[in-house]
């Protein structure tokens, strides 16, 4: 057979096409699902909107938990299983935030669909696509990730309509049944195969090429506490959840605050703008960046255009509209790197065996951080008030200073030198 015909079967590509579906579901139905519901059962139900909030952050913390906590899972379950079991919980904890009959009934459907997200969510596309690649790995993440923002641009409108149409329940019941039918037959038909199974090698290599990945020279194995006073680990966690936090505590409270200035309608397009440019933002960086590039420096970049996004805001005052929307496109262009980039750090900086570690962690404590941003921005917003609606330089200053604490955070993990280390087919050559 020859080495075309070979490469053309590679099955990480399908692998990377069902993560990207799984991605859809995961943020479309845990992601964006949550403020749709907290604005229906706030009006349709008359129920404190502190208490609906308190539970959608008790949604996020469980999936933070879940996520930070999911290598250890997929151990001793496997990843089909886990996945499987992931999309029934995440579709039942939506039927029941749509059945709550008392408030405190919430926080049982958050427990239940926070877990579900947790194991569909960032941590969980890494560990399903990163066994498939090495030096394709930023490409192939990427594209897998995508299917997040994605999933944004589907669910947003779809709960709104589903809702209007069939009623909260109905809905809910509806898009759960879909999503656990697909992501089923996803997992026992493409996550259930491993590279080993099917005698292939990460990247479609043959077993006789030769290829190297260069990671830093001081990647080493770092057991049980020792991870947790590496300098390398808590400058990428950190560089994560404060680009995170900036991230979603902005978004949380832009369409309001672009809306005086380009009205409803304008400002859902702009909304939906920040998608496409993370869109292309992470295909920009997936299928640019060398393997050997230095990937906390293109990070920085990455968080500094946002930086200037947050700036042009400020700037706007509520009533520039170019300023606005050249805000949208430097915050939207860096915004869906802020997921996928520091995986990729991690699989430079730290020896394979601890990257599903490394990347499992850093997602949880960002999404434990996120999940308070949204309130934490919110009283930013209240406290800083301003008299022309849309002009709330608080809540900018706040995102450009956290953005700022991420770019810091990054450099002082930075490394200068790297070294070639073997990937999986040159091993396989040794042999």
């Amino acid at each position: 057979m020859s080495k075309a015909a070979i490469q053309g079967a590679f099955f990480g590509w399908r692998v990377v096409a069902g993560a990207f579906v799984l991605a859809v579901f995961g943020w479309g139905m845990g992601f964006y699902g949550p403020p749709v519901f907290l604005g229906v059962i706030g009006t349709t139900r008359g129920w404190p909107l502190t208490v609906i909030s308190a539970a959608i952050t008790v949604h996020f913390l469980t999936g933070a938990l879940v996520a930070a906590n999911l290598p250890r899972i997929y151990r001793r379950f496997g990843a089909p299983t886990v996945t499987k079991t992931a999309a029934l919980g995440l579709g039942a904890g939506v039927i029941l935030w749509a059945l709550g009959a008392a408030p405190w009934q919430l926080f049982g459907a958050a427990l239940l669909s926070g877990a579900g997200w947790g194991a569909m969510a960032s941590a969980a596309i890494n560990g399903i696509v990163s066994p498939w690649f090495v030096r394709s790995r930023p490409a192939a993440l990427g594209m897998a990730y995508n299917g997040g923002s994605v999933g944004g641009v589907i669910f947003s409108p779809l709960w709104v309509a589903a809702i209007a149409t069939l009623g909260f329940a109905s809905a809910a019941a509806a898009i759960a049944a879909v999503m656990v039918t697909v992501v089923w037959l996803l997992a026992g038909r493409v996550f259930a195969k491993t590279p080993q199974q099917l005698g292939q090698i990460p990247d479609g290599d043959l077993s006789g090429d030769a290829r190297t990945l260069r990671k830093s020279p001081l990647a080493r194995p770092l057991p049980g506490r020792q991870l947790w006073r590496d300098r390398r680990f808590l400058t990428l966690a950190a560089f994560m959840a404060f680009g995170l936090f900036a991230q979603i505590g902005l978004v949380a409270h832009l369409f309001s605050l672009l809306t005086p200035a380009l009205g409803a309608q304008r400002a859902g397009y702009a909304m939906a703008g920040i998608t496409a440019m993370a869109i292309a933002g992470r295909a920009i960086l997936g299928w640019a960046v060398s393997p050997d590039a230095d990937r906390r420096l293109i990070a920085c970049i990455g968080y500094t255009a946002q930086v200037g996004g947050s700036i042009a805001f400020l700037c706007a005052a509520g009533t520039s509209v170019p300023l606005l929307l050249l805000g949208v496109i430097l915050f939207g262009l860096g915004f869906g790197n802020a997921t996928s980039l520091p995986p990729l750090v991690a699989q430079i900086e730290f020896v394979e065996a601890d990257v599903p570690r490394v990347v499992a962690l850093i997602v949880g404590l960002s999404q434990a951080s996120f999940a308070f941003a949204p309130a934490i921005f919110g009283l930013v917003r209240a406290l800083g008030a301003s008299a022309v609606p849309g002009a709330a330089p608080g809540v900018f200053v706040a995102a450009a200073v956290a953005q700022s604490l991420a770019i810091v955070a990054c450099l002082l993990g930075r490394t200068h030198s790297a070294e070639p280390v073997p990937t999986a087919s040159s091993a396989v050559n040794r042999i």
